[in-house]
């Protein structure tokens, strides 16, 4: 899937990954956390490699399929998962709060929305205090306002000197991160800022600027796959070998 990929990610900072469905987001993500079989190179995480047993409470992962039981309210899918990573129980409104499902706390999960289930798996990462959060496509499917209150809470996370990975193929929220990892086909195309982002290519908009820079990385590698042009001396060898051969043909 991916090809010499070599990548580090700083602490205490917000690294958006971003670029389309099926460019290798969630392989890498996976890979990070520990439960994506890696066939050769080494993945480190705080220090550990990843997937140890020292990371479980340390690494918090929120994947693209809600992670909880439906039979149960919210309240009681985060006061398990509480329980599980040692939490304190004030967590549970904490976090439900954070992701603006306070007046559905007693609801459960199979009577929610899509976005709203996807939701309390997002509150679930959130409990305790991960150094680490992997969070795949945390705000898909949600509107406007409801996604820029969670990149809020990102950025508190952030702050508060947390570490989170954050993937998406929608470009605008590009601009909430602190570093931004793109990716094409498995490869890592740009790993730049957004202000260098803009920069590198010229553009003020996020969706202009990856393409610009996929038109950028489909040219270099048409070029270095192109034949390259015969020097005049490998010209005039390989019709001097030609003439040869057509000599010993004619006799």
């Amino acid at each position: 899937m991916f090809t010499g990929l070599d990548l580090h990610i700083p602490r205490g900072q917000i690294t958006g990954l971003l670029g389309p469905s099926g460019c290798g987001k969630t392989t890498l993500m996976r890979s990070i956390v520990g439960v994506q079989k890696v066939a050769g190179g080494d993945v480190t995480v705080l220090g550990e490699p990843a997937g140890s047993r020292a990371l479980r409470k340390r690494v918090a992962y929120d994947t693209q399929a809600a992670s909880v039981y439906g039979d149960l309210t919210i309240q009681q899918n985060l006061r398990y998962f509480a329980r599980l990573v040692d939490a304190p129980r004030t967590d549970v409104d904490r976090v439900i709060e954070q992701v603006g499902l306070a007046d559905q706390r007693d609801q459960t999960i199979d009577s929610l929305s899509g976005g709203q289930e996807s939701r309390v798996s997002l509150a679930v990462a959130m409990l305790g205090v991960p150094e680490l959060l992997v969070l795949d496509e945390p705000t898909v499917g949600l509107d406007p306002l409801l996604r820029a209150e969670l990149w809020e809470v990102f950025r508190g996370l952030a702050d508060a000197g947390a570490t989170l990975i954050v993937s998406s193929h929608v470009m605008d929220e590009a601009l909430r991160c602190d570093r931004l990892v793109l990716m094409r086909a498995g490869r890592i195309i740009a790993d730049t800022t957004p202000d260098g982002l803009f920069a590198d290519t010229g553009t003020t908009d996020p969706d202009a600027a990856f393409l610009t820079l996929i038109e950028r990385d489909a040219n270099a590698r048409a070029a270095a796959e192109a034949p390259h042009p015969l020097t005049r001396r490998e010209a005039r060898e390989q019709a001097e070998h030609a003439h040869h051969a057509d000599e010993g043909s004619a006799s």
